[in-house]
């Protein structure tokens, strides 16, 4: 959380700790905080109000509690999706992925990769029904569409989340919608629109920017009368930034613990993860998924969108095992 200007990023433990963060799996005794122009400091504590954001335990979601790190698998019914667009029938993905180990199906009928155009809102709602019908009764559903037109006949199919990945900065009508349905959100940083987001997206310090407009994302929903705990929030990343800009999300992202919402992250089978790790197709972007996976649940991140849902479920009881603590895995 901010205050008066500084930022206090709690420094997890992976056992023990003096305070739990956000009420999970590890815990914290130090903080680094952090300010525009100067250094990072490390402090034994923080005024009252930001220990309080950082040490809350977060509410369910759709009823998946989350006291371990949860997998949200993801269903692209896209024939243009970046990692698998056009590959498998959506509906048996859907069911593929519950077996797998999934907590949570994210399923979207719109890509949102680099340089996509947007579609028509027919086309969408036609590409996420079948598939979310065909989950339905499995596991809680998230719908990732920006639209208040598809989100509204998406959980009236059976969706129970919307994923918008503009946070609410594209459709006037979602945060309304989401308002009057009292479901969960999750609200994502972007900079920009997809088709345009990667031409030179820049920032004064992108970790303590995304913060902020995460922050005023949070308050926009709550005036539209949103409760606070329905709300997820995810830093986005790929979505207008750089491979610098998301790496340097990643080293610190316990920070966006302090804005009191659980966090989800986003960064299956990415390009920067192929850059990095040598990994040609998307396909093959999966160990590298897994190593930031196990880094973000270490900093106490709670959802996970993957999607290669068995072998992130396997990691993550290895993870589990080791920290002898039984609570961080699936």
């Amino acid at each position: 959380m901010m205050q008066d200007g500084l930022y206090y990023r709690p420094i997890p433990q992976d056992q023990g700790g003096r305070w739990p963060l956000a009420g999970g799996w590890t815990g914290f005794t130090q903080l680094e905080c952090l300010q525009r122009g100067a250094p990072p400091r490390i402090v034994d504590s923080a005024p009252d109000r930001v220990m309080a954001a950082l040490t809350a335990p977060r509410p369910a979601v759709m009823g998946v509690t989350l006291d371990r790190p949860r997998l949200m698998g993801i269903v692209n019914a896209t024939p243009d999706s970046f990692s698998d667009g056009g590959h498998y029938d959506p509906t048996v993905q859907a069911r593929a992925l519950v077996a797998d180990g999934a907590d949570i199906l994210d399923i979207g009928g719109e890509s949102t990769r680099p340089g996509a155009d947007e579609i028509a809102v027919p086309d969408e709602i036609a590409r996420v029904l079948p598939a979310i019908e065909a989950a339905r009764g499995l596991l809680p559903i998230s719908v990732d569409t920006r639209k208040a037109a598809v989100a509204q006949a998406a959980l009236a199919a059976g969706a129970g989340m919307v994923n918008d990945v503009s946070g609410f900065d594209f459709d006037a009508g979602l945060a309304p919608l989401v308002a009057r349905a009292g479901v969960p959100v999750c609200l994502m940083h972007a900079q920009g629109l997809p088709a345009t987001m990667q031409d030179d997206p820049r920032y004064y310090d992108v970790l303590l920017d995304v913060y902020d407009a995460l922050a005023a994302r949070i308050d926009g929903a709550i005036r539209a009368g949103i409760a606070v705990d329905r709300i997820v929030i995810d830093p986005g990343i790929g979505f207008g930034k750089t491979e610098a800009h998301n790496l340097a999300i990643l080293r610190r992202i316990s920070l966006y613990h302090g804005l009191g919402c659980p966090i989800l992250l986003g960064v299956s089978r990415k390009r920067f993860i192929g850059r990095i790790g040598g990994a040609g197709t998307a396909a093959d972007r999966m160990p590298g998924t897994l190593a930031l996976t196990v880094a973000a649940a270490a900093q106490g991140v709670q959802i996970h969108r993957v999607h290669d849902v068995a072998e992130h479920a396997q990691g993550l009881r290895l993870i589990a095992a080791l920290n002898k603590n039984g609570k961080a895995g699936t």
